[in-house]
């Protein structure tokens, strides 16, 4: 695929050597596949190639230490058989261990990510570099190494520091990765800092791809318990079934906001949603029909009990002052609360702003962290939908419902 016209940055030298995964199937080894029959599924001559071209990826990779373990996947530090030097991370996707579970395989996270890594190849979403199974009948994803943690892990740091220049390259890097993703139709529904990893170059890349969908179909009912908490969008939060790109322009902009404070915009220490809506109003402003016409309709509106007036140029200005007049306007563009107000990721990348200075800051020289491949893991390895370091409130996407909707 085509990298997006806008902003156009050459992809990063990762991997001289792969080339990353096409979409093609993925092969089990199971050869106990058969029909209601009792006959093989396939002829054995094409399953045979199937398990020798499985073969001949798995052997192209040393597994090394482990890096992180979560609920669905273990992350190991590789590299290529015939180059040492050449690191890369394995993700290896776990099978439940109980046999009635084992029956329904993968668990739908895994292969949404999978599916979309599969189709979506930009210089800034994560490269998928390979998928094979092994003998025990796990699938393992091979993607390309991180070796300077993600940029929740930087922002925390206070003995980096970092200025609006880094800001801008930063939200550039993330704003092609998202218009990359819906001018292909796919929603990411996670967007947030410990999914922005930081490659050896300096570039950050979208990561966990596990909460995504695609949205060619407009009339798609989809599930509102999506994006982690912090920044899911009042329209998710109202019990949407039907939305638009909006959703990832609205986590955009809340990933915008805490790199400039280097803190959380809107984080409640609750994992209610009513507790999240408050902190929206208050950081915001409250959602009505005078500037959402239509929301009362939405299936788990509420009425709420403090009333206040949406945020004006004013506020955002003394609140986020290194952005500068037109980074004040994108931001408040970003957070419009009707999203059929707010702007598009296109429109971001087209926005006054990143024709002001500073200009961005060339990927080479942006701060880096060290020893960040544990953090990587375990970043890797999470639940979709997770935050990290704040497990006693769980503040997450909870599962999906896909009984009733996808």
């Amino acid at each position: 695929m085509a990298v997006s016209p806008l902003l156009p940055r050459s992809p990063s030298n990762i991997n001289a050597n792969i080339s990353p995964a096409k979409a093609k199937p993925l092969t089990v080894r199971n050869s106990s596949s058969a029909s209601t029959s009792g006959k093989p599924t396939q002829p054995k001559q094409e399953f045979d190639l199937a398990e020798k071209m499985n073969e001949e990826i798995a052997s192209k990779y040393v597994k090394g230490k482990k890096l992180g373990e979560g609920t669905f996947a273990l992350v190991y530090r590789g590299h290529l058989r015939s180059d040492p030097n050449h690191v890369v991370a394995i993700k290896k996707f776990k099978i439940p261990s109980q046999p009635e579970q084992r029956s329904e395989g993968l668990n739908v996270d895994s292969i949404r990510e999978i599916k979309y890594l599969q189709e979506l190849s930009h210089p800034s979403i994560v490269a998928l570099l390979d998928v094979f199974s092994t003998k025990d009948e796990t699938i393992n994803m091979v993607i390309e190494y991180f070796p300077n943690g993600n940029l929740e892990q930087l922002i925390k740091d206070q003995s980096v520091a970092y200025g609006a220049a880094d800001v801008k390259a930063w939200m550039g890097m993330l704003g092609r990765a998202i218009y990359f993703c819906h001018a292909n139709f796919v929603l990411h529904r996670d967007i947030k800092p410990n999914n922005l990893l930081i490659a050896a170059d300096g570039e950050v890349k979208l990561a966990d791809f596990g909460l995504a969908r695609g949205f060619a179909d407009p009339y798609a009912n989809m599930t509102h318990v999506v994006i982690t908490l912090w920044y899911r969008p009042p329209e998710l939060l109202f019990g949407a079934r039907h939305y638009s790109g909006a959703v990832d322009v609205w986590s955009m902009g809340m990933v915008f906001a805490e790199l400039l404070l280097r803190v959380p915009y809107a984080a409640t220490m609750s994992d209610k949603e009513i507790a999240q809506l408050e902190t929206i109003c208050e950081a915001v402003g409250t959602p009505n029909e005078e500037n959402w016409p239509g929301v009362s309709s939405l299936p788990n509106y509420m009425e709420m009990d403090k009333q206040v007036p949406v945020r004006g140029r004013d506020y955002y200005m003394a609140k986020f002052p290194t952005a500068g007049a037109q980074g004040v306007d994108l931001l408040m563009a970003m957070l419009k609360l009707d999203p059929n107000k707010r702007v598009t990721a296109k429109q971001v990348l087209e926005h006054a702003w990143w024709r002001v200075e500073p200009r961005p800051t060339d990927r080479e020289n942006l701060p880096k962290q060290g020893g960040g491949a544990e953090k990587m893991g375990e970043d890797v390895a999470r639940q979709p939908g997770v935050l990290a370091d704040h497990d006693k409130f769980q503040g997450v996407a909870r599962r999906l419902d896909f009984a009733a909707l996808k």
